[in-house]
């Protein structure tokens, strides 16, 4: 704490460096529109610490997020504001059992949350916001049902937060979200969400199957690899009524990166969807030849031979098939015990480099943030 800024000067912009040793210098030749922006940044962030300011500077920062380029490390480093966005974030957990959001305040928290997908976003502060362990906040609006659209939103946006943090190949940061049980949070919102909350839950799954380390922890159980076999089968199905190429690639890619585990291959020899197999998606495929290449791909891979065993330690017998689903009401998960329940309110603290600051609801915003991806 007693090195970083106590203030945020005007004309200045954070450069060099990354953690506590990052400082405002001057730089007097640059162009005076980028020093503008700055200033309007820098402006826009003191107001979050002012709770009649507050709501403003949360919508116009949100909005133009995009335009200052060095936003993240300002909203890190500057006294308080992280704080204050995750108090924002907390301070409507009761309104969401039972569900009473109203659209302001999902708003409000949204443009929230689309400060902390900058945040995750950005080389210099996505680990330090990995362990200041703020994504497990945000994860009780990933296990709601509701589907109104307040929830929609804060659903989708909460997504994209994660979705930024996977955008980068990136091991820790998906040994950190594997530790934190977001498999099963994912697939709740591949079950329920709308069509755009399902395409950056799916990408968030099929980011997670490219790194060995989360290919590993699905396939380590027949339990797991069923559980994201049964909802991926279960959007197939849908989407053979109201198709979604953009939603089909990314689960193709999906079953494309479990072909890279000898069981997984094994296993989707016999259960790969019959509709992906014969001519359900070819006018879908035929305006998308990511999606219509990835398919080609996976029947060709599993037409061929299985990958390498794997280590002698989980050289198990071929999975066989599915087991029967569960009562409604179990309880059982193959990801392991639920998480936690977040601290109270007024015990929400940080443990990273940061401190963090309070805020209320708002009428305005830019819109959810979806992270979603763009390839």
């Amino acid at each position: 704490m007693a090195n970083r800024p106590r203030s945020l000067p005007t004309n200045s912009v954070f450069v060099g460096g990354s953690g506590p040793s990052r400082r405002p210098v001057n730089r007097a030749g640059d162009k005076p529109n980028v020093d503008r922006k700055m200033q309007v940044a820098e402006k826009l962030v003191q107001d979050i610490a002012d709770p009649n300011l507050r709501e403003n500077a949360l919508l116009e920062l949100s909005k133009k997020r995009e335009l200052f380029k060095d936003l993240a490390p300002l909203l890190w480093w500057s006294f308080g504001t992280i704080t204050v966005l995750l108090q924002e974030v907390i301070s409507i957990y009761h309104l969401l059992t039972p569900p009473k959001l109203t659209p302001a305040q999902s708003n409000r928290a949204c443009n929230a949350l689309a400060l902390f997908q900058c945040v995750a976003s950005h080389p210099d502060t996505r680990m330090l916001f990995l362990k200041a362990q703020i994504p497990i906040y945000l994860y009780p609006f990933l296990n709601t049902t509701t589907n109104s659209r307040p929830f929609e939103y804060l659903r989708l946006t909460t997504l994209g937060v994660i979705g930024a943090l996977v955008k980068v190949d990136n091991t820790q940061v998906v040994t950190f979200l594997l530790s934190t049980e977001i498999v099963p949070l994912c697939l709740r919102s591949m079950e329920t969400g709308s069509e755009l909350s399902k395409t950056v839950a799916t990408f968030i799954i099929q980011k997670i199957l490219m790194d060995d380390v989360g290919l590993g922890y699905i396939c380590a159980s027949a339990d797991r690899f069923y559980a994201l076999g049964k909802v991926l089968g279960d959007m197939v199905v849908a989407l053979a009524e109201h198709p979604s190429a953009r939603l089909l690639k990314h689960i193709i890619r999906c079953y494309l990166q479990l072909t890279g585990h000898r069981r997984a291959f094994q296993a989707l020899q016999d259960c790969l969807p019959e509709m992906l197999k014969d001519d359900t998606f070819s006018a879908c495929l035929s305006a998308n030849p990511a999606a219509k290449n990835a398919l080609e791909e996976l029947l060709e891979t599993l037409r061929g031979p299985p990958p390498p065993s794997p280590p002698p330690d989980s050289q198990a017998t071929p999975w066989g098939p599915p087991p029967p689903s569960p009562p409604p009401e179990s309880q059982a998960t193959p990801w392991g015990p639920p998480l936690p329940s977040p601290p109270p309110e007024s015990q929400a603290t940080l443990r990273g480099p940061p401190p963090p600051s309070p805020p209320p609801e708002s009428e305005g915003t830019s819109g959810p943030s979806s992270g979603a991806p763009n390839e």
